[in-house]
């Protein structure tokens, strides 16, 4: 009687995201719209569903403490079989300018949470700012500000350095983690000890 070879566990784990991107609060600017992705490393893949959008364009309201309100949502299952470049969630926020074109209003980027359940991201924004005076002056004569040529660029570690920046508001996102055969895999996020089957 022949004996059959064991079955091969596999050797990855999913990460669910859902949620979506709420709202931004950029206090200088009207009629604003959004673009996400998400970054992350070599041994991570899209299982299923969508890992980019676009969001409506939104109008702030008639107080000028209102926020931009876009609620897009967002449905994604990575897997992977090691935790090492963690899914970041990249956004970018575009406007239209004086002469009637797109310019870019602020980058941003946020690892996702690393432990199951509902989490409110505050991601933080920023412009690139012209190297010298005298770019400052033809981007603020003539346009357009000076913009990244690949938005993921955030999500990066290299050449941020000398990266000229400033601060331009928020975007928040609301997101619900779940996560399969992570634990099994050896890892640990610190919640074993409510659930070791589903985390």
């Amino acid at each position: 009687m022949a004996v059959r070879p064991p079955v091969s566990k596999s050797n990855v784990f999913l990460l669910m995201v859902t949620g979506e991107i709420e709202s931004a609060e950029f206090p200088e600017y009207d009629g604003l719209y959004c673009n996400f992705s998400f970054f992350y490393g070599q041994d991570w893949t899209v299982l299923s569903n969508s890992s980019e959008g676009i969001t409506q364009t939104s109008m702030r309201g008639s107080s000028p403490a209102s926020n931009f309100v876009w609620n897009f949502p967002i449905d994604v299952t990575f897997k992977s079989t090691n935790p090492f470049g963690w899914p970041q969630i990249v956004v970018s926020v575009y406007g239209v300018n004086s002469l009637g074109r797109d310019e870019v209003r602020g980058y941003g980027s946020i690892h996702l949470p690393v432990t199951p359940g509902r989490h409110s991201l505050d991601i933080d924004m920023f412009v690139p700012e012209p190297a010298s005076k005298l770019q400052k002056l033809v981007s603020w004569l003539i346009g357009p500000r000076p913009e990244l040529v690949d938005p993921k660029f955030v999500a990066r570690g290299e050449g941020r350095e000398i990266t000229r920046v400033s601060s331009q508001g928020f975007v928040r996102a609301n997101v619900n983690i779940v996560m399969k055969d992570f634990s099994k895999q050896g890892y640990r996020n610190g919640t074993e000890r409510f659930s070791n089957n589903s985390s």
